[in-house]
């Protein structure tokens, strides 16, 4: 009975211990051990164009994990698993071990968006796969393949400096962001707010009941600016060529159509792009990943004609009445400066000038002007500087100026210098969006507006958060007298026989004005050169620029096409540009009036 007594004695005396004295530690431990908190992700707020069409969705992802902590013996686990994804378990292993730093009831993707007929043999052996989960989780789908890329950009893994910078809010080891185009520059609006939901599970980490949730808050929906019908058209008729073409209301600095050509496939971005598909990507010499309508920087060519007229008309250097006669080149002390035509444009005034694109004009226009004088005004139009479009990495371009010259090179300006730059070519370098603001202002009355890609951001149950508001950044230096010089000129180029885009883009009925532009490349001399041999013959040819807006009476819209290596801007940009303004604004034109079928068939 002694032995008895103490017997029980101590065990009262344990269990005491254990259930008063320690109870609250073992308790938690216990809750731990079947009770957790399980993150649910916030779908993404959905994108539209201008009319509501859906352009970026979400669909249900399978995504498989492993829990360490559940999944024992984990060679074992890890082994069967492998025979059931068809991956080597040593590709398995390495991505458990690279986790390492992470909580071991913290779940480890291993495989994300594994497909029906996987997920349909993982459940079945589910009791032989301890520690193994499937999430159904949101994941992004661009509905319209490689569309407008540029402007949506895409997701990626958030990288560890990122995290760290604070920018992303409550994002979290893991995570998908935004890394390109709106997806990032509105990256906190679209990602919504994570949910979570507190479940009981098993001894092998399966669910066995939930018993709270937190629901996730859907991100904010986005409708853009842009016309997906434009966007559509613009983009097949880039198709197969290197370039870009923009499209603007020259009235508010809305963007109707942004392409970069060629494109990109976003739907490869959201599970991790394989290696070898993004080293295509970025060895590919037509350069797909750059967004040429705001990072590609190229010489204007003659669309600058249209800065050096306005310098020149408002110093008074030109009027309307002044003329020079073109014989097909300018002898500049011993140097010849040719003119695009090699037999003149003979007696030019500015009208003739503009239309005909005559070099040899704006040679003696430039001349007189000098460097300096030029520069300032191509900075009032804009040019030099981002024009401020809510797109990551955009380019300023390049106005020379002798201080320029003689800091970056460490040498003085050349007056001869100043010919080329008068005529778009030389030093200056511009963006086909910086080229689509200077455009548009001509357009409108002289007005620069910061390039606008947002119309609105709603909630998920469409009440309006966000609508932003025209913003007008500049105003160009010109009398109205000036500006109706300018835009006859650049009606002539269109409308009037002898006009550098009369073939190309003239369309009866409408009025479209514009301006063509052939910018070089590469000089003969250097072509010929021993460095350029082995290159394709392609890279060395000239390209091509048009820039127009219509109806030129009333401007409802303005576009800048640029087609590298199109040699001419009459040629391969300017029936872009044409037949991109006909579809916005809806005009139709039968075979018989269509001008470039009239010159083929004369």
């Amino acid at each position: 009975m002694y032995f008895l007594f103490l017997s029980f004695t101590i065990l009262m005396i344990r269990l005491f211990y254990l259930q008063i004295i320690e109870g609250e530690e073992y308790r938690r431990l216990s809750e731990n051990n079947c009770i957790r908190l399980q993150s649910m992700d916030a779908p993404r707020g959905l994108v539209f164009d201008r009319n509501r069409n859906l352009l970026v969705d979400n669909s249900p992802s399978f995504d498989l994990s492993i829990v360490i902590r559940d999944a024992k013996p984990l060679e074992d686990t890890i082994g069967k698993l492998s025979k059931y994804m068809n991956t080597p378990k040593e590709e398995l292993m390495n991505i458990v071990n690279s986790k390492k730093g992470l909580a071991s009831y913290k779940p480890i993707l291993l495989k994300s968006n594994i497909g029906r007929e996987l997920l349909a043999a993982i459940e079945v052996h589910l009791f032989d796969l301890p520690g193994v989960i499937v999430e159904i989780k949101p994941q992004r789908y661009y509905i319209k393949n490689r569309s407008a890329s540029h402007l949506l950009g895409y997701l990626g893994q958030i990288s560890p400096d990122e995290l760290k910078s604070g920018k992303y809010l409550s994002a979290r080891q893991g995570d998908f962001i935004g890394k390109f185009g709106i997806e990032k520059s509105f990256q906190n609006y679209l990602s919504g707010k994570r949910g979570g939901r507190q479940v009981e599970v098993n001894a092998v980490g399966q669910v066995i009941r939930v018993l709270e949730t937190v629901k996730a808050e859907p991100g904010h929906n986005i409708y853009l600016t842009v016309d997906y019908a434009l966007q559509e058209k613009t983009e097949s008729l880039l198709q197969g060529v290197a370039g870009a073409a923009v499209a603007m209301d020259p009235s508010t600095g809305q963007i109707l159509a942004l392409v970069s050509s060629p494109s990109f496939d976003q739907n490869n971005f959201i599970t991790g792009i394989s290696h070898e598909d993004w080293n295509s990507l970025i060895t590919n010499p037509m350069r797909p990943m750059e967004n040429k309508a705001i990072q590609g920087e190229y010489p204007p060519a003659s669309t600058y004609k249209i800065v050096t007229a306005i310098a020149g008309l408002e110093e008074r250097i030109v009027d309307q009445n002044t003329t020079y006669f073109c014989p097909g080149y300018y002898q500049f002390g011993n140097r010849v400066f040719g003119c695009w035509k090699k037999g003149g444009h003979g007696n030019v005034d500015i009208f003739k000038a503009l239309a005909q694109s005559c070099d040899v004009y704006f040679y003696q226009v430039g001349e007189k002007l000098g460097v300096d004088r030029l520069a300032w005004y191509a900075k009032a139009c804009g040019l030099g500087v981002p024009t401020g479009i809510d797109l990551d990495h955009e380019a300023e371009g390049l106005v020379p100026s002798s201080l320029w010259k003689k800091e970056k090179i460490g040498v003085p300006w050349q007056k001869g210098e100043t010919l080329s730059i008068a005529i778009g070519q030389g030093y200056n370098l511009v963006t086909p969006l910086q080229m689509l603001s200077l455009t548009a202002a001509v357009a409108n009355g002289g007005k620069l507006f910061r390039p606008v890609i947002l119309q609105s951001m709603e909630t998920v149950e469409g009440d309006i958060i966000k609508v932003p508001q025209q913003e007008q950044i500049g105003l160009i230096p010109v009398r109205k007298q000036t500006l109706d010089i300018v835009k006859r000129g650049l009606w002539e180029v269109v409308n009037t026989n002898g006009g550098t885009a009369w073939n190309a883009a003239r369309v009866d009925g409408l009025n479209i004005a514009g301006k063509t532009g052939t910018a070089q490349v590469v000089s003969r001399k250097k072509e010929v050169g021993s460095g350029n041999r082995g290159k394709p013959e392609n890279s060395f040819k000239s390209h091509a620029w048009f820039v127009s807006y219509a109806p030129a009476d009333d401007p409802k819209i303005a576009v800048v096409v640029l087609v590298e290596h199109g040699e001419h801007g009459s040629s391969a940009a300017g029936p872009v540009a044409r037949e991109m303004i006909k579809t916005f604004l809806g005009v139709a034109e039968t075979e018989e009036n269509n001008p470039v079928t009239k010159q083929l068939h004369q």
